[in-house]
């Protein structure tokens, strides 16, 4: 496997002879002589990483590569979005890191990686120096002899290393923050000043930390849905999601259930409760009339005037009362 160290914009020098194009093509062609299929497409994958290329230099290589204007167009206008675009014979990344020298004046300042992944070979882009491609070329020496050194495993240790160097500047971020929230009650009034400083720098970290990671987890979703199929994690997260929305929809369905159920119940206690209306008044003119003292119509033990007269009204009420109910809980 040939690989390239960055080649630095210098128009008087033609990029193949600058970067070592012909020489990454020429070993690849020499190494395949001995090796069985499988050892091929390791020897042959190249990697050419150019750092600040110029408009000549990026013209050449879209050629040579058979680069999409579109790709050519995001790389010299450095992009800033973060995406994963497919084309015909290789696919882009963008991917963002930054810089990483705490002393520097442009400290946290995004760097845009650009990776061209070809299915023998990967480009990557860059304007200004970073330790990522030595990081990987690094990486590669130390696991040549254990994995399969392909074009997606450049882009991925690439894409890996740009994740691992957040690591730190989130643990110093972590480290800031639990001291801030330890010292800020016990600090003194003339201390309170420092403590407003280092709360706003913790606080510009974390900003520039949050526009530096927003669509690196969409980027990362979109190299997995263009994984092989034949790849069993792949297919993974389709699957959790239509596990998430059939569990949704499990719960809405429980949901509109119970609801019905509970309509039903407020059904009956409406009817029993209009029942109860109607019952009420009948139940005091009967325990009125029940009542061991003398009531109307006690002295006269030879007709049933009363009693006959007692039961109409009760009936009469009974009937006008349960119409009125009816039509009302119909009308609702």
């Amino acid at each position: 496997m040939g690989l390239a160290g960055p080649a630095r914009g210098a128009p008087s020098i033609p990029i193949a002879e600058r970067s070592g194009i012909s020489k990454m093509s020429g070993n690849g062609k020499d190494n395949n002589h001995g090796n069985g299929p499988n050892n091929s497409a390791e020897a042959n994958t190249w990697w050419l990483d150019v750092q600040s290329p110029t408009d000549d230099e990026m013209k050449l290589l879209s050629k040579v590569f058979n680069i999409h204007p579109l790709t050519t167009e995001d790389i010299q206008m450095e992009e800033t979005r973060e995406k994963i675009e497919l084309f015909r014979n290789y696919y882009l990344v963008c991917f963002r890191s930054f810089e990483q020298d705490n002393m520097s004046p442009t400290y946290l300042e995004p760097l845009n990686m650009y990776i061209i992944v070809f299915r023998e070979g990967i480009l990557s882009f860059h304007f200004r120096p970073t330790p990522h491609p030595q990081n990987v070329r690094r990486r590669i020496k130390q696991l040549k002899d254990y994995i399969s050194v392909t074009s997606d495993w450049i882009s991925y240790a690439l894409i890996d290393d740009i994740t691992d160097a957040f690591g730190p500047l989130i643990q110093s971020i972590e480290y800031e923050v639990d001291s801030i929230d330890e010292l800020v009650l016990i600090l003194k009034e003339a201390e309170q000043s420092d403590m407003l400083r280092r709360i706003g720098t913790c606080r510009k970290k974390v900003m520039g930390l949050l526009r530096l990671m927003g669509n690196k987890a969409d980027v990362v979703k979109g190299l997995a849905k263009r994984c092989n199929e034949n790849w069993r994690v792949a297919p993974t997260s389709d699957i959790v999601s239509l596990f998430c929305r059939s569990h949704s929809n499990y719960l809405a369905q429980i949901s509109i259930e119970m609801t019905d159920a509970n309509n039903q119940i407020n059904d009956v206690l409406s009817k029993l409760t209009a029942l109860g209306t109607v019952l009420i008044p009948m139940n005091l003119v009967t325990g009125l009339w029940g009542m061991n003292v003398h009531v109307p119509g006690q002295d006269d033990q030879t007709s049933y005037v009363w009693f006959g007269s007692i039961i109409a009204v009760l009936a009469a009420f009974a009937v006008i009362a349960g119409w009125s109910t009816y039509k009302l809980m119909v009308g609702r």
